[in-house]
């Protein structure tokens, strides 16, 4: 038996009034996730604890069995770990965006989603002017950084607000704040004053894309102390496909082999079906494999529901439907991690549907595959996690 999880990053959200009062999962064409809802399992998940922030890190984590609150890493160390950080005992890792900030507002967590090639060479001048003994700047993907901080655990304590939940809004309520915030808030300031002369901004400018006006730390972590590794906890071997660094560090920790898929990105550019292909090459040599597409949410985020309905869409055509004719005998268990409400433009911490269909599994009544479908089979699996039991039950 081989198996999948296959991961619709935010794909679930709520009714919209321009989409005739129903969801962006509800109105895409996706017949295959309609097809094995219909065969096979489908309920709810609760992946999001209470209490626990409504983020990927707390929700995948839970996809993959793990519990995030007894297991928790802080988000900061585990893009960390994806990118191959050491943290000593001593140090904090916050994710660190560049962004773009307008008459105070905060006018895109993204920077205009600004492409990796020229956000590392701004990284680049910011490593220059800023890495001390206290600081250092590591580059990742488009607007996605990791922050370093030595000796200065009270980074943790700290309230921070992600800059997506804040689009459009003033940003001068929503910086870090508590004892010590002043440690970082000067870091902002000083690297406002580089970006302002930088060379890659002006070129933007002359191109008319949006500037890099500003860094905005958050979600810090520390040292990881040690998850279980999945093929103990399990008993088989696993690996993971992403485009995003939190999904490749909860791998690393996981100790799950991270799979090296060229075109896998975390926009609207996927290749979805170069995805779909090296994952079920991987499955010769693993009894696992996750499967996590991150556009569905980047297209939440941005309060796009057409490109959200393009992203689910393109997951349900070309990763689904190879998954479905592979030469091995598969279950597969697909699930958004949290809903990405394109109203709201940022996650929430509701109950996800879930579809496991495969060998050994009978249908419990589901008419196809949405939140409201889910819904009303009554099934409710809480804690989340336990969709991974689901899955490798014998």
């Amino acid at each position: 038996m081989k198996y999948v999880v296959l991961i619709l990053d935010g794909a679930a959200g709520w009714p919209l009034s321009e989409l005739g009062g129903t969801t962006t999962l509800e109105i895409a064409k996706t017949p295959n996730l309609d097809r094995i809802a219909r065969q096979g399992i489908c309920g709810l998940a609760q992946t999001v604890p209470e209490g626990a922030e409504p983020s990927s890190s707390a929700a995948c984590t839970s996809i993959l069995g793990y519990d995030p609150v007894a297991d928790y890493v802080g988000r900061g160390a585990i893009e960390a770990a994806s990118m191959g950080i050491d943290l000593a005992p001593n140090e904090v890792a916050l994710r660190l965006n560049l962004v773009t900030i307008q008459a105070g507002a905060m006018r895109s967590y993204a920077a205009g989603h600004i492409p990796t090639e020229e956000a590392r060479a701004i990284v680049a001048d910011l490593s220059d002017a800023l890495d001390d003994a206290t600081f250092r700047l590591y580059p990742g993907i488009a607007y996605r950084h990791i922050l370093v901080v030595k000796g200065h655990p009270e980074l943790l304590e700290l309230t921070y607000s992600p800059p997506h939940d804040i689009s459009d809004r003033q940003v001068a309520e929503h910086l870090p704040s508590g004892d010590g915030a002043g440690l970082l808030l000067d870091y902002m300031q000083r690297a406002r004053a580089v970006l302002d002369n930088n060379g890659v901004n002006r070129c933007r400018e002359a191109e008319g894309n949006l500037l890099v006006t500003d860094v905005w730390p958050f979600w810090p972590g520390a040292a990881p102390t040690g998850m279980v590794p999945f093929a103990q906890a399990r008993g088989v071997r696993a690996a993971m496909t992403s485009g995003v660094d939190l999904l490749n560090g909860l791998a690393v920790l996981a100790g799950m082999d991270r799979l090296d898929i060229a075109g896998v990105t975390d926009g609207p550019d996927n290749d979805y079906a170069a995805q779909a292909i090296g994952a079920i090459a991987a499955l010769e040599t693993h009894d696992l494999v996750v499967v996590h597409v991150e556009s569905p949410d980047e297209a939440g985020h941005a309060g796009d529901a057409a490109a959200k309905i393009a992203a689910i869409e393109a997951i349900d055509h070309e990763v689904l439907s190879r998954m479905l004719v592979c030469e091995y005998p598969v279950r597969i268990l697909a699930m958004p991690d949290h809903p990405t409400p394109v109203a709201l433009k940022t996650h929430v911490g509701e109950a996800v549907p879930f579809v496991l269909n495969g060998p050994d599994v009978q249908g419990n009544g589901a008419h196809g595959y949405s939140e409201a479908f889910a819904a009303s089979t009554g099934l409710v699996l809480d804690p989340g996690r336990k969709v991974m039991d689901l899955l490798l039950a014998q």
